[in-house]
C-alpha cells in the first residue's frame, strides 16, 4: 500500500518517547514543548497563580496540596536520625560529594556506608476510637506576582532581547527578586518552563557582555538543573551521572563534572549511590595483592570488594517523593494490625465475605484481608473485582473509598460499586474536595483505599496518597500493566510489580467481543485479525495525511453515527502527537468546521467547542465552552465550572475532538478513530497502540498510513526505560514476596 510520509514529523506525545531519547542522551532535544502530553501549558509555572475572586478547580487545588506535602516531607526528612541508607542523601562538601562519584564510578573506592539499613519510617499514632472525620479547608491558591515585580523583570527582559510575555511566568517562578535574581546569573532564565538553553545563552550574552562564556559556573549548573527537568517531564526521577555529564557535554559545557560539583553545592540536585541488583561482586582481592599495589588499607579495604552501585542525580523535589513513597509503603504493609487486635472484620468475618464470591474476586478479598498493599491487575473488565472488594469491605463496616483516575473512570466505578458516596477521583480525594474528612493528625478517614487506573500514578500523587493513609489501613492499587504509564514522573505501578513486595494478584477475567479479543492480542505483541460482524473494529487505510483527516471527519460526522449508531459528541479521536500533518491540532481545526464551526473570537474557541482544560502538565480535564466574557473563557469540565483567564486561554485549553492517548488514558466513548499517520510510525510503541485502541467500548476505527509499522510496534517497541529509585529504596524496607504469593 503507498502512501506519503508528510515532511512535519508528528510529535510523539507520550514521555515513554522522550524517555528513550533521555536515556540515549538527555540533551538531544528531549522532552521538547511538541514532545510532551501538554505542550503549550509548558509554558506555564507549576502553581501559576490564580486570578483573585475565582474558585480553585480540582487540579489547582492538588498542586496547592501537593505544595503543602513537600513541606511535610522535608520537615519529617530533617528530623530523621541515624545513619544514612543505601541511596538516601549524602553530606559533606561538593568536593566529597563529586570525588565519592568518581571514585564510586572508577571502583577506587568503596561505598559500604551507602548500605546500612535505613531508620524505619516514622509512625502516625493510631487515633482511639473514630472520630468524627473533618473536612480539610480548600487551600489558597498562589497569589499572581505583584505588578511591580513583573514590570522590573519585564525591564530586565528587554535588556537581554527577551520576549515581554515572559515576564509574568518568570516572576512567578522566581519570586519577588526575580529581577536581581536574572542580573545576578541571566541563565535563570532556564528556570521557566518552555524556554532553552540557546535561548537563555542568547539572554545571558545580550545582558552580561564581554563576561558571558559557555565556561560561566553559572551556565553550567543552570544546565544541570534543567536537563534534570527535561528528563522529568520525560518520567525519570533521577539521571545516571554518566548520561548526565555527557549530555552537559552536548550542550557546550567545558567541564560537566565541574558544573554537576556546582548544581550539587548549592543544593540544586541531590546525589545518590544505589546499589545494582543482580551484579556480581567482584571476586575479593588477596590481602598482600593489594599491599604490593600499594592499594590495601588498614580497614581491609582490598579484602572487601565493594558491591557495584550506580550513581544517580536527581532534583529535589523528586527525589523527596520517591522517598517518601517508599517510606509510606512500608509503613502501610508493615503497620496492619493483627487479627486480635482493634475493632475491625476478623479473619473468620474476610474468609465469609471471600466465600460468597468467585474466582480472583475472591483471592482479591482474601490477599486484602491478610495483608495491608495489594496489588491488582487486568483490563476493563477486571475493574468489576476492585468494585466487589469495595462491596465487601463496606459490608463488613470498613471506612472505603475507591479512587480513579478520571470523571469518567469514577463515574463507572460508582456503576460498578453502586455506591455514589465511596467513589471519588484521586485528584478530588487529594485536593480534599471529594472522599472522606481527615482526622486530627491530617490522615484520611478511611480503613481501606482501593486506587483504579494505577499506573497513571506518578511519584508526587501516589506519595501524597500514602502519607495521606493512616496507620492500620489497607491500600489495594488496581490497573491495566499494559497501558501507558504516569504523565509525571516514575513508574509506580510498574515498580511495585517488579519489587515482588506485597501479593499481587492477577484477573483471569477477559475483555469481551471483538474489542477485547483484538486488544488482549496487542498486550501479548499480537496484532490480530478479528471478526467483527457488527463493524466493532474496521480499519481504513489511507495513503497520506491529508486524506487521513479527510476520512476521520468523515468516520466522525456521517459513519460512525449512521452505521454504529453513536452520535458525534460520542466518538474520540486519537492521533500519536499534537503536531505533524495529522496532529491534534490539524484534526481539531478539521473537526471544528464541521462539527462546531464559528469565528473563535476568543483565543479560536466558541460556544459548545468540545475543549481540553490543563491548568498544569497532566492535569487534563474535559468539557465544553460556555461563555466567554471579560473575566475570561467558561468552560463546563466535568459538570465543574472553571474560569480561565483571557491571558491563560493559550496555554491551558485546546480543542479536544483529537486527543493524545496520555490525555485519553483513564476515559472511555462508546466509539473511538484512532489516527496513524504514516509520519507517525517510529513514535508508535505496544503501550501506546494498546492505550489507544482500548479505549472503545463499542466500536474501533483505526485510520492507519503506518503500513507494517502497526504490527512491527505492537511486537517489538516495548516501554521506553525510566530511570527511578523506588525499587532501590523498598528493598532494604520490605522482604519481597515468595513467588507463589505473588502469583
Amino acid at each position: 500500500m503507498e502512501h506519503a510520509v508528510s515532511t512535519e514529523p508528528a510529535a510523539a506525545e507520550d514521555p515513554e518517547a522522550a524517555a528513550a531519547e533521555q536515556a540515549e542522551s538527555p540533551g538531544a532535544e528531549e522532552a521538547t514543548p511538541e514532545s510532551s502530553e501538554t505542550p503549550e501549558t509548558s509554558e506555564t509555572p507549576e502553581g501559576e497563580a490564580k486570578a483573585e475572586g475565582t474558585e480553585l478547580s480540582e487540579a489547582e487545588a492538588e498542586i496547592a496540596a501537593q505544595r503543602e506535602l513537600r513541606e511535610r516531607i522535608e520537615q519529617r526528612k530533617a528530623s530523621k536520625q541515624g545513619p544514612i541508607g543505601a541511596g538516601a542523601k549524602l553530606s559533606g562538601t561538593a568536593a566529597d560529594l563529586l570525588a565519592a562519584v568518581r571514585a564510586v564510578e572508577s571502583g577506587e573506592k568503596p561505598v559500604a556506608s551507602a548500605f546500612r539499613d535505613p531508620q524505619p519510617a516514622p509512625r502516625r499514632p493510631a487515633p482511639s476510637g473514630t472520630p468524627e472525620p473533618v473536612r480539610p479547608q480548600q487551600p489558597e491558591p498562589s497569589r499572581a506576582p505583584a505588578t511591580e515585580t513583573v514590570e522590573a523583570v519585564a525591564a530586565v527582559l528587554a535588556e537581554g532581547g527577551a520576549p515581554a510575555a515572559l515576564a509574568a511566568p518568570t516572576a512567578a517562578a522566581l519570586g519577588e527578586d526575580a529581577d536581581g535574581q536574572l542580573r545576578a546569573d541571566p541563565w535563570q532564565l532556564l528556570r521557566v518552563a518552555g524556554v532553552r538553553p540557546e535561548q537563555a545563552d542568547g539572554f545571558a550574552r545580550a545582558l552580561l557582555g564581554p563576561e558571558c562564556g559557555p565556561d560561566d559556573e553559572r551556565r553550567g549548573r543552570a544546565i544541570t538543573v534543567w536537563l534534570l527537568e527535561q528528563a522529568a517531564l520525560a518520567g525519570h526521577t533521577a539521571l545516571d551521572s554518566a548520561a548526565l555529564t555527557a549530555a552537559l557535554g552536548q550542550r557546550a559545557v567545558p567541564d560537566p563534572d565541574a558544573a554537576v560539583q556546582s548544581a550539587l553545592a548549592e543544593g540544586d540536585a541531590l546525589v545518590f549511590q544505589d546499589a545494582i541488583e543482580g551484579a556480581e561482586v567482584p571476586a575479593r582481592r588477596p590481602a598482600d595483592e593489594g599491599a604490593r599495589d600499594g592499594e590495601g588499607d588498614e580497614e581491609g579495604a582490598a579484602d572487601e570488594p565493594a558491591p557495584p552501585v550506580r550513581v544517580l542525580i536527581g532534583l529535589e523535589r523528586y527525589a523527596l517523593a520517591e522517598e517518601s513513597l517508599a517510606d509510606g509503603l512500608a509503613r502501610v504493609i508493615n503497620s496492619l494490625p493483627k487479627e486480635d487486635g482493634g475493632s475491625g472484620p476478623r479473619g473468620a468475618d474476610w474468609e465469609a465475605a471471600a466465600a460468597q464470591a468467585s474466582g480472583t474476586t475472591a483471592e482479591l478479598i482474601r490477599a486484602v484481608a491478610g495483608h495491608g498493599l495489594v496489588l491488582h491487575s487486568g483490563g476493563e473488565e477486571a475493574r468489576a473485582e476492585p468494585a466487589a472488594l469495595v462491596a465487601a469491605a463496606t459490608a463488613l463496616g470498613l471506612r472505603v473509598c475507591a479512587a480513579a483516575h478520571s470523571a469518567d473512570g469514577r463515574r463507572r466505578l460508582a456503576r460498578a460499586t453502586g455506591s455514589e458516596e465511596t467513589a471519588v477521583t484521586v485528584a478530588g480525594l487529594l485536593s480534599g474536595g471529594q472522599g472522606p474528612g481527615r482526622d486530627a493528625d491530617g490522615a484520611l478517614a478511611l480503613d481501606l483505599l482501593v486506587v483504579l487506573d494505577a499506573p497513571q500514578l506518578d511519584v508526587e500523587s501516589a506519595a501524597m496518597l500514602v502519607e495521606s493513609l493512616p496507620d492500620g489501613a489497607r491500600l489495594v492499587l488496581s490497573g491495566d500493566p499494559g497501558v501507558l504509564w504516569s504523565a509525571g514522573p516514575g513508574r509506580v505501578f510498574a515498580d511495585l510489580l517488579a519489587a515482588r513486595c506485597c501479593p499481587q494478584v492477577v484477573s483471569r477475567t477477559p475483555d469481551p467481543g471483538p474489542l477485547g479479543e483484538l486488544t488482549s492480542g496487542i498486550g501479548i505483541g499480537e496484532l490480530n485479525q478479528v471478526e467483527a460482524p457488527g463493524k466493532e473494529v474496521v480499519l481504513v487505510p489511507v495513503r497520506d495525511a491529508a486524506e487521513a483527516i479527510h476520512r476521520t471527519v468523515q468516520l466522525v460526522a456521517d459513519s460512525v453515527p449512521r452505521a454504529i449508531g453513536v452520535p458525534a459528541e460520542q466518538t474520540q479521536v486519537i492521533t500519536p502527537g499534537h503536531g505533524g500533518a495529522a496532529g491534534t491540532r490539524v484534526l481539531n481545526a478539521a473537526l471544528k468546521e464541521r462539527l462546531n464551526p464559528g469565528p473563535g473570537r476568543f483565543g479560536g474557541f466558541d460556544p459548545d467547542d468540545r475543549v481540553a482544560h490543563v491548568p498544569a502538565p497532566g492535569r487534563t480535564t474535559l468539557g465544553r465552552v460556555v461563555r466567554a466574557d471579560a473575566e475570561g473563557l467558561h468552560l463546563e469540565c466535568d459538570g465543574t465550572p472553571v474560569v480561565v483567564p483571557k491571558e491563560r486561554v493559550e496555554r491551558e485549553v485546546r480543542h479536544a475532538w483529537a486527543l493524545t492517548a496520555h490525555q485519553a488514558t483513564g476515559q472511555r466513548w462508546p466509539a473511538v478513530v484512532v489516527v496513524l499517520p504514516g509520519d507517525a510510525a517510529q513514535t508508535l510503541t505496544r503501550p501506546w497502540v494498546y492505550t489507544a485502541f482500548s479505549r472503545g467500548e463499542r466500536h474501533l476505527s483505526v485510520v492507519q498510513g503506518v503500513e507494517q509499522e502497526l504490527p512491527r510496534a505492537v511486537a517489538e517497541r516495548l516501554w521506553k526505560d525510566r530511570t527511578t529509585r523506588l525499587q532501590t529504596l523498598l528493598r532494604p524496607q520490605v522482604p519481597a514476596e515468595p513467588a507463589a504469593a505473588a502469583a
